[in-house]
């Protein structure tokens, strides 16, 4: 069940030369707005179901489509996505991660879908008519992108038409398997990357739309995990496609999921800062109110000193998570060396914010003793929901990699 209402959001931070004032609106508004829903979590997939129909119905859904497509901004902001989650995750992960899931699922439309495409799915993702899914990993691919199985083969049939009297249509079947997908099983469509060229490795990957109701797919294979989410494996067998529901170009679907998780990178460190955020103020409430020998916790040096350190902590993944959103809004990613700039400062917020987050949370835990550990408070529930943000979309070793990478060349 959605926790009680919960110590208030700070909003110091929006002061930084990062935002301008419609940031400042946008978080202020969401702030207010997210308190009032009570959404019973206690299943994950009904649950994620009612948060993107709030999301969608209050607007907020929006901000993970361009105004072209019933979006809020003419493109996607980073500085926006990375409030949005932050706010949200505040409140609740799930609602934070109904969100991003809409923006991520559908972002390799935003970028390289057809016109036909972005219109039959982009303002239906805006309105929370559809939900999004974003199909990359594998068993045995996950950060290993170029090691994936899953195969896309094309077919040709001739008719009518065309040069010498013949017309060749396309169409593709798809076969394998997929896993760890956010929105498996309550997804209305998947972007799913698929090997073309099978021994070609990162560069014979190619990108598809599949809709949830396309013979072939499977999707019912739900995976329990310790914070609970929808999350599914998919299954392929014989899954037949129209050419037109191939994703940009042919074997540049490699480049383009890069570009898709490029852009919500920030965002995941974004939702790490707010979990962060809220275990520190959920530290700080407790122990003002919590007697200890004669006085309250709050009054010994060790506690004003472990406060101290957390506060730094999230500062410290803020800073670098605000400053990549910043260089993607305001400085670019349209040369080699911005976007190269851009990756290195997504990977270092993601990274610090991620692991921050969860040093945060564990010291918030411990200042709350056995209460910490009780199911069902809002720190056993945040020392849950922080976890996985050090593992997906990029595992902080890969983060280290690519920073690692970017130091040896400068």
């Amino acid at each position: 069940m959605t926790q009680p209402t919960a110590p208030c959001a700070p909003t110091s931070h929006l002061t930084l030369p990062f935002f301008d004032a419609a940031h400042q609106n946008l978080a202020e508004a969401l702030r207010d707005w997210v308190p009032q829903q009570q959404v019973d979590e206690r299943d994950d997939r009904s649950a994620c179901k009612e948060w993107v129909r709030r999301l969608g119905e209050a607007g907020w859904l929006r901000y993970c489509v361009p105004a072209q497509f019933g979006g809020a901004l003419d493109q996607l902001d980073s500085r926006a996505l990375v409030i949005l989650r932050e706010t949200l995750a505040y409140h609740s992960p799930l609602a934070d991660f109904a969100f991003a899931m809409q923006g991520l699922g559908s972002g390799a439309i935003t970028l390289a879908g057809t016109p036909e495409q972005q219109a039959a799915y982009l303002p239906a993702v805006a309105r929370g008519d559809k939900i999004a899914a974003f199909a990359l990993s594998e068993p045995e691919a996950g950060s290993d992108v170029g090691a994936m199985q899953t195969v896309a083969t094309y077919a040709y049939s001739t008719g009518a038409g065309g040069q010498n009297g013949l017309k060749e249509t396309a169409a593709v079947t798809l076969n394998g398997s997929k896993t760890w997908i956010s929105n498996g099983g309550i997804a209305d469509f998947y972007c799913v990357f698929a090997k073309t060229e099978p021994a070609a490795g990162t560069r014979g990957i190619s990108a598809f739309i599949v809709d949830a109701d396309t013979p072939g797919l499977d999707a019912s294979e739900h995976i329990e995990v310790m914070a609970p989410h929808p999350l599914s494996t998919l299954k392929f067998v014989d899954c037949r496609l129209s050419a037109s529901a191939q994703l940009g170009e042919l074997t540049g679907g490699f480049k383009l999921a890069m570009r898709t998780l490029d852009i919500f990178r920030a965002s995941v460190a974004g939702a790490a800062l707010g979990m962060a955020r809220r275990a520190l103020a959920e530290a700080v409430a407790y122990v003002q109110q919590r007697p200890m020998f004669g006085q309250r916790l709050a009054d010994f040096q060790l506690t004003q000193a472990r406060l101290g350190e957390m506060a730094a902590l999230v500062d410290a993944g803020a800073l670098l998570t605000y400053r990549a959103a910043w260089l993607r809004d305001c400085v670019g990613t349209t040369t080699p060396a911005q976007a190269q700039a851009y990756s290195v400062a997504a990977a270092m917020a993601k990274m610090t914010a991620t692991e921050n987050a969860q040093r945060v949370i564990d010291m918030a835990l411990q200042l709350h003793g056995g209460m910490g550990v009780k199911v069902g408070t809002k720190i056993e529930s945040l020392y849950r929901d922080i976890r996985a943000l050090r593992i997906y979309e990029g595992a902080t070793e890969v983060q280290q990699l690519i920073i690692g990478k970017a130091v040896l060349k400068s």
